[in-house]
């Protein structure tokens, strides 16, 4: 078990390495575009597709890992499989974290901003 500190005990070497399996899931942009785009609302592979610009056999690849990490969950109606995250706690970091980002992107001063996309 973990040191105690400040009242909080350090996670278990087992629930980090899960942890970081997880963020090494999202580390792709494509896996992470599909989560932003199922913390909106459940989906089908071809609307996820159109939606995250993929193409569909790619997409299913991803849809395939996050489903098997856990993070995805998905039911048939009739012909298509439906998409879905399950867990509002991964809805809510994926929210939160691409919410931010999106927020400091456009907090940034206009001078360094085009330095940035200068690539000085």
């Amino acid at each position: 078990m973990g040191e105690d500190i400040g009242g909080f005990t350090d996670p278990s070497d087992g629930v980090l390495s899960e942890a970081a399996a997880v963020f090494g899931l999202l580390a792709s942009p494509a896996r992470l575009h599909i989560m932003w785009a199922l913390s909106q609302g459940e989906s089908d592979v071809t609307c996820l597709a159109d939606r995250v610009g993929g193409a569909l056999p790619a997409v299913s690849q991803h849809l395939a890992k996050l489903k098997l990490a856990g993070l995805v969950r998905s039911r048939r109606e009739g012909r298509r499989q439906v998409y879905y995250v399950d867990d509002p706690d991964i809805v809510t970091v994926v929210r939160v974290t691409v919410g931010q980002l999106t927020a400091r992107s456009h907090q940034v001063p206009a001078p360094v901003r085009r330095l940035y996309e200068a690539g000085a």
